[in-house]
């Protein structure tokens, strides 16, 4: 075992120009994912809180299920070898947690919270700022940091279609029947999205405290 982690260090400072550069383009690649399903499943999850559970919420859902690599080449035909098809596939694989845990969030606050911020005179934009949002952001955040994770793992399934990321030693490792190489990107995936996790817990711990 301890053969194995010298040569995969090893392999990753012979390479270590290549690989920092495949870690930019990962994170890069979980960054711009994240970004867009936030600013798109935010508003939905609140708007759909308002409500009955909507049909975009269960249709959302559905992507549970979905392989995200399945999505990665159903995308493939449109958007070609790119980014674009990388991209779209990730931010759809982080709309559930973000949408759900959005929707929840918002839809459990108790209407007596509400009823006194009316009675205490505030405008229903005074409540979502100051009453609603900082309750809900507890639950919101746990979402955001499940999807994230996903994301940081599920980004290695770029380099299948040649985009980059650390997934490039996961298949040149495959490639090469080589697990030296496959580990210089599995165990940096792996702390990576370990290190997020705690991360993330601990800033929602915080809010909740603070709350």
């Amino acid at each position: 075992m301890l053969d194995l982690l010298h040569a995969t260090w090893l392999y990753a400072q012979s390479h270590a120009a290549e690989f920092w550069g495949a870690l930019a383009d990962h994170l890069l690649l979980v960054a711009v994912s994240l970004s867009i399903s936030m600013v798109i499943s935010i508003p939905i999850g609140i708007w759909s809180s308002r409500g009955q559970r909507t049909v975009v919420i269960d249709a959302f859902s559905t992507f549970r299920v979905v392989p995200s690599i399945a999505v990665l080449f159903l995308a493939i035909p449109f958007f070609g070898l790119s980014r674009t098809s990388a991209i779209i596939a990730l931010t759809l694989l982080a709309f559930p947690p973000i949408l759900i845990n959005t929707d929840a969030a918002y839809r459990t606050i108790s209407p007596a919270i509400r009823e006194a911020a009316v009675g205490m005179g505030m405008t229903a934009g005074q409540i979502w700022r100051r009453v609603e949002t900082p309750l809900a952001l507890p639950v919101m955040l746990a979402g955001i940091r499940t999807a994230t994770v996903e994301l940081v793992a599920s980004a290695t399934l770029a380099a299948f279609i040649g985009v980059g990321g650390l997934g490039l030693y996961v298949v040149r490792g495959f490639a090469l029947y080589d697990i030296s190489i496959l580990l210089v990107g599995a165990i940096p995936v792996a702390l990576l999205a370990l290190f997020i996790d705690l991360t993330l817990s601990g800033v929602q711990r915080h809010i909740q405290v603070s709350v």
